[in-house]
């Protein structure tokens, strides 16, 4: 009935059953299976294939496929590979991204292009999936996850990590990573983890950020595994025995360095996270946020060129209509704006250069001036030097000429007296 208002807290006096809705989804979704994309980059000889080993405890790169370091060629290419694993009844279709001859090169300008354009093409294949008139239930191979290796040089990041993950942070999930953890001391480890997250923040790149949760016990835990990004990690699919028990390590003359220990470094803190805990919510954010960013741009392209006339009769500002498009009048704001920005800048460094070439000629000025000046004290000093020197002559020639004369006095002098003598 109109203006009926219904209780919002309203109990039951019997059982219904949709409180058994959760068990339906969660049968569902194990019938189903779960899909996940992890991409792993990085430098040669990091220990990429040793450590997605480790994660799955499954031999994904073996003998028969060789990791992506051991293989002969050395060229930027992308490799998926496909795993199907069961554990508890639950099935996981694993796909491992790798990119064997990342930074391997002389020049590595632009290597990262491949891995961006193998994301977007796998979002470009979800959307065309989306896109049809029969949508089937098709495989999901967008990239979830990148787990970026950085190499553990202890002086922060290279020009190449910086540049490689400002162009991934908007498409992706990025996880850094400091591989072969085992080379560096505990205190080396907490500075470079320090130095890593600066130079993160200084470069405005944007990682994978835990969501928040209210549980404050789960919020205790999520602290702990904040605290120690970038995860400083260890692989070895070894197993020894360490006082009685068998671990997987390493075995090294100072002792071992087991990889499931959270004191020898944080691959079980990598993995609880990657695979325990925070699956879902890598897969969401792809969803969400990077695939929906790609879609919008995707969409808002092709709006534009849908609002163009073919027979070119519409005039270009009669796109800034009330009726347009929104993210059509939305690019036309952007480039209004860059076109102020550009104009201003032109206007600036006009009056730039204006004001350089007024001091310039004020400098100028002043040394033509200076200049001046110093020729006229210069004549000046000449000219008092030529008088001091003429005053200097007469003076000496007055000098001679009383010396003569008073010469002549002593000389008439002695001869007076000595007349008077005889």
């Amino acid at each position: 009935m109109p203006g009926s208002r219904l209780d919002p807290n309203k109990s039951l006096e019997g059982y219904v059953g949709f409180a058994n809705l959760p068990n339906q989804v969660y049968r569902k979704s194990v019938k189903k299976g779960f899909e996940f994309t992890l991409m792993v980059v990085g430098e040669s000889g990091l220990g990429k294939s040793t450590l997605i080993n480790s994660l799955f405890l499954s031999d994904l790169y073996s003998a028969e496929y060789p990791g992506p370091s051991k293989r002969h060629n050395k060229t930027l290419q992308i490799n998926p590979t496909q795993v199907l694993l069961r554990e508890g009844g639950v099935q996981l279709k694993l796909n491992v991204v790798d990119t064997p001859g990342f930074g391997d090169a002389v020049d590595n300008s632009n290597c990262w292009e491949p891995v961006t354009n193998f994301i977007d093409s796998k979002f470009e294949e979800y959307l065309n999936a989306e896109s049809k008139v029969n949508r089937k239930s098709s495989p999901d191979n967008r990239v979830q996850c990148c787990l970026y290796f950085i190499a553990p040089t202890g002086h922060g990041l290279k020009p190449l990590d910086i540049e490689f993950m400002k162009r991934l942070h908007d498409k992706v999930n990025i996880i850094p990573l400091i591989a072969k953890a085992d080379t560096l001391t505990p205190e080396e480890c907490r500075d470079f983890k320090k130095t890593i997250l600066n130079e993160i923040e200084k470069n405005q790149i944007r990682i994978y950020e835990f969501p928040d949760v209210e549980d404050e016990e789960e919020n205790g835990m999520l602290k702990k595994l904040k605290e120690r990004v970038p995860f400083a990690v260890v692989g070895s699919n070894r197993v020894m025995e360490v006082n009685g028990k068998k671990v997987r390590g390493r075995q090294y003359p100072w002792g071992v360095v087991e990889v499931d220990n959270l004191q020898h470094n944080d691959f079980l803190a990598l993995r609880d996270m990657l695979i325990r805990t925070h699956m879902q919510d890598l897969r969401d954010v792809t969803n969400n946020v990077h695939y929906e960013n790609y879609r919008y741009k995707k969409l808002a392209n092709v709006s534009a060129t849908d609002g163009k006339v073919k027979d070119g009769s519409r005039k270009p500002q009669d796109t800034n209509t009330a009726d347009s498009d929104p993210l059509t009048q939305m690019e036309e704001e952007r480039k209004e704006h860059r076109q102020k920005m550009k104009k201003m800048e032109a206007e600036m460094e006009q009056v730039f250069e204006i004001k350089v070439k007024e001091k310039m000629q004020k400098l100028k000025d002043s040394e033509t001036d200076l200049q001046r000046r110093a020729e006229q004290m210069k004549k000046s000093l000449e000219q008092q030097k030529a008088e001091l020197e003429q005053k200097r002559i007469a003076f000496l020639e007055e000098k001679r000429l009383w010396e003569s004369q008073n010469k002549g006095d002593e000389n008439m002098t002695l001869k007076k007296n000595k007349k008077s003598l005889f």
